[in-house]
């Protein structure tokens, strides 16, 4: 039988799938967006908001339930900004989405409303996977129109326009369109001795270890962007690299491009401005903290990170 170039022998036929804030069943309609559109969402009758506070999505709760869900008149005591409103994209069944930025600070919301930053959301599993894609894509876009108030070229103010997918500037005219800032991630493999190489930034917990990762730099291809931070955080050269799957991570617009990478060298030179330690894993002792959580000390990225799905996909890949 012809083999297809679509053909996947991985532990998983789309391993993204299986990353925090992949899953989002929201059609966004980009090819019909107007100066209408968001308007029009907010007048259809059963129209959902997200509502958020700085970056964190706000939450009802009644002290068992927690719905993120607002219908537009529930909003009223938390100040509303319906000018820097978006229009995330319509349910399956029609229902439109919105995210809405309130003015009313956190610490003035009152006992039934709980914030909730991105990492808390996938964290604590306080919302469902469509759910938190949705967050996903809202904190992104709320946060790139904050971001972009002013003109780069001209410095004029920039006004929003069709449902906040685009701004123009007052003065120019220049036009601008949401930023996503790839970062590669790599899992670099010792294939002869089986085993990987994980690092431990500065900022992670204590006795924490990831996959490297870096920003793929303009004019550069992702492999190369792996090869050169490879090179860079560990003084590890890199042969082969692929792709293996992506995640959105909404802190605050990133996409994170999660590769295996062929190691040809083996001595770690680890740049200790970037990494507190970088060290080689075994299969056995990787498959130990999968498998019990912490060990003496060492623990790994908690489930929903893409640097644990590449872990994980790698200690699974021959069974």
């Amino acid at each position: 039988m012809k083999k297809s170039i679509f053909d996947f022998n991985g532990p998983h036929p789309e391993p993204s799938d299986l990353t925090a804030f992949s899953r989002n069943a929201l059609a966004r309609d980009s090819e019909h967006r107007d100066e209408t559109s968001l308007e029009k969402a907010l007048a259809v009758e059963g129209t959902h908001i997200l509502a958020f506070c700085d970056a964190r999505l706000v939450l009802k709760h009644d002290g068992a339930v927690l719905d993120p869900l607002f219908a537009p008149y529930e909003l009223a005591e938390l100040e509303p900004d319906f000018d820097n409103a978006v229009l995330l994209g319509f349910q399956p069944s029609g229902e439109p989405r919105i995210a809405v930025p309130i003015q009313c600070p956190a610490d003035d919301l009152a006992g039934q409303y709980k914030p909730a930053d991105a990492r808390a959301l996938f964290r604590d599993r306080l919302v469902g996977e469509d759910l938190l894609g949705e967050a996903a894509q809202a904190l992104s876009l709320l946060r790139w129109n904050a971001d972009n108030r002013f003109c780069g070229r001209c410095g004029s103010a920039m006004e929003t326009r069709i449902g906040g997918y685009k701004r123009i500037c007052s003065g120019c005219a220049n036009e601008i369109f949401p930023r996503t800032d790839p970062v590669a991630i790599m899992l670099a493999i010792d294939e002869k001795r089986d085993r990987c190489l994980l690092g431990r930034n500065h900022r992670f917990p204590d006795g924490m270890y990831s996959s490297l990762a870096g920003f793929v730099e303009p004019g550069e291809t992702i492999e190369n962007a792996v090869r050169r931070e490879t090179r860079e955080e560990s003084g590890i050269e890199i042969g082969r690299v692929r792709y293996h799957a992506s995640q959105p991570w909404p802190m605050p617009h990133q996409l994170m491009i999660g590769c295996f990478a062929e190691a040809i060298s083996f001595d770690i030179q680890a740049d200790e401005a970037e990494l507190a330690d970088c060290r080689w894993f075994s299969r056995a002792e990787t498959a130990e903290l999968i498998e019990r959580g912490p060990v003496n000390g060492l623990s790994l990225p908690i489930e929903g990170t893409i640097a644990r799905r590449l872990i994980v996909d790698w200690l699974e890949w021959n069974r």
